[in-house]
Parts: C-alpha cells; structure tokens; sequence
C-alpha cells in the first residue's frame, strides 16, 4: 500500500477556484478607500503669513496671500481666509468637520494691516459656509401638522376646498 497522496481534477478545480476568488476578494476589497481627508478653502502658508505683518499694505497682503475667501466692510476693511478639514470614514457617509481656520486680516481707514487673527473651531460655533438656503422667520411645520390644521380654518378650510373643486355651486 502506498502513502502518496492521490490529487483528483476535482481537488485541483477547487483549489484554483478558491486562490481566484481569493484575488478577487483582495482586490475588491483594496478598492475601499477608508478615512478621507477632504481639505477645503485657503490654507495659509506662514512664510507667506511673515510677508504681510502689521503695517503691511492691502496690496502686500493680496500679493503675499492672494485673494480672500470673503471681505467685510464694518468699521474698515477686513479680510477672511477660511479653511476646513474633513474626514469620512467610508465614501458615502456624511464628512465631519475636524478642523476649521479662519486668518482675519483687520485695515485701518488708510489700507494699512492694523491687526491680523487666527480663530479655530473652539473659538465659535461651526457654520455651513456654503449651505444654499436662507432661514425664515415662523414656524417650520411638517406636511402631517398642515393636514392636522386644515389649512387655515376648520370648517370654513373645508367648505373652501370644496368650493373651489366645484365652483358652480
């Protein structure tokens, strides 16, 4: 009686079955991208900072720093470089907010840099910069809680609706 082991076609099909399914796995998986850093807005460089100090001109601060984010006119000029940085887990879930910068350049009434600021997350509240929509005044109700009301009146809601259905009569 021999010990060699004997390989059958069966046992060689699924062995190479199984290492194709295993490179596939492995490459199916390695196309997950995981924890994205999105880094959004200006980011300041501070040598470029140091060509701008205070009494510095607005345009030396635009020629070391380039264009800002956004301007102010209050009480003289100011301008805002922002810079957020975000990460997410997985593709498609929703980017949370790590890190948020915004360099305030403050001018006189002559032009001239009489302050510059660095303000991060803790010193305000988080803001969408960019959310596209304007809040209202009154009450926001859900389309439940308008069914609920009637709109308006009641009764008289009602009749109206009806009426207007049906306007001859």
């Amino acid at each position: 009686m021999s010990l060699t082991r004997r390989y059958f076609k069966s046992d060689i099909t699924f062995s190479s079955a199984a290492a194709i399914a295993l490179v596939i796995a492995t490459m199916g998986l390695s196309g997950c991208k995981t924890s994205e850093v999105m880094n959004n807005g200006y980011i300041f460089d501070p040598q470029s900072l140091a060509l701008a100090p205070v009494g510095s001109s607005r345009e030396q601060v635009l020629l070391s720093l380039g264009t800002p984010s956004t301007t102010a006119t209050f009480d003289g000029e100011v301008f805002y470089y922002i810079s957020q940085k975000r990460t997410r887990a997985v593709a498609f879930m929703k980017p949370k907010l790590v890190d948020q910068n915004i360099l305030a350049i403050y001018f006189d009434k002559d032009g001239v840099v009489k302050q510059e600021a660095n303000y991060t997350l803790k010193d305000g509240k988080v803001f969408d910069m960019i959310s596209r929509t304007t809040p209202t005044g009154g009450r926001d109700i859900t389309f439940l809680q308008q069914i609920l009301q009637g709109g308006g009146s009641g009764v008289n809601g009602a009749r109206n609706f009806l009426n207007n259905l049906n306007p001859g009569q």
